[in-house]
């Protein structure tokens, strides 16, 4: 599609066309895909904002100075959580370490399990030794899910300190649980975790046993 009518689509007062607009900017060179795309990141519809700020994870690395700029502003200001979540995802996935500070005030000072969710996750992506403290603090959660993120997370991380916090999680009645403790502790590689992935190992969980061997995780 011609980029004039791109652009016709992204003017469009019908938030479906932005959002067709939106797509269709993968057809486009990234530096004009990035342009075009700036000024929808605060559009007034919700979809139209979580389909751009979604697309920074790829065209932000034209220009990552204002990519991190716009992304930290939704982070800390957008209304509705899904952006939020979506702007620290693309955080990660550009591994903009300076924005770290953000995402961890924004973890301790948000309400929203989603939004913690997606920070614990892409602290784990982008590899901060910072993000230690609070991925210690995410695996005592009362929201499962973000305690599953966070034993992921310090498995990325590479900090072998996470082994004896992981230890404990392997006899953890969700069996979920156990496959990212299993996986984790495999990727750790310390030796205080070995008696540890030996029991993982012989989990009734053929999944769980898999991990703990070195089988392929689960995204």
């Amino acid at each position: 599609m011609p980029v004039e009518e791109i652009k016709k689509l992204l003017d469009s007062e019908d938030f479906g066309d932005r959002l067709r607009g939106i797509n269709q900017l993968r057809q486009l060179d990234t530096a004009t895909a990035f342009e075009l795309i700036r000024p929808l990141i605060n559009d007034g519809h919700v979809r139209v904002r979580y389909a751009a700020v979604c697309q920074l994870d790829t065209l932000g690395q034209e220009n990552l100075i204002a990519t991190q700029v716009l992304l930290v502003d939704r982070l800390n200001n957008d209304p509705e959580a899904d952006v939020q979540a979506a702007a620290a995802d693309a955080i990660a996935a550009l591994k903009l370490t300076d924005a770290f500070p953000q995402l961890e005030q924004k973890y301790y000072q948000t309400p929203e399990w989603l939004v913690k969710f997606s920070i614990v996750a892409a602290l784990g992506e982008m590899g901060d030794s910072r993000a230690f403290p609070l991925l210690v603090d995410a695996l005592s959660s009362d929201v499962e899910l973000i305690q599953t993120a966070a034993v992921s997370s310090l498995g990325e991380l590479g900090d072998t300190k996470a082994v004896e916090l992981l230890i404990p999680l392997a006899k953890h009645a969700d069996w979920q649980v156990r496959y990212r403790v299993a996986a984790a502790l495999h990727r750790l590689n310390d030796p205080a975790g070995a008696d540890a992935l030996a029991q993982l190992a012989q989990d009734s969980i053929a999944q769980v046993a898999m991990a703990a061997q070195g089988g392929q995780e689960i995204s």
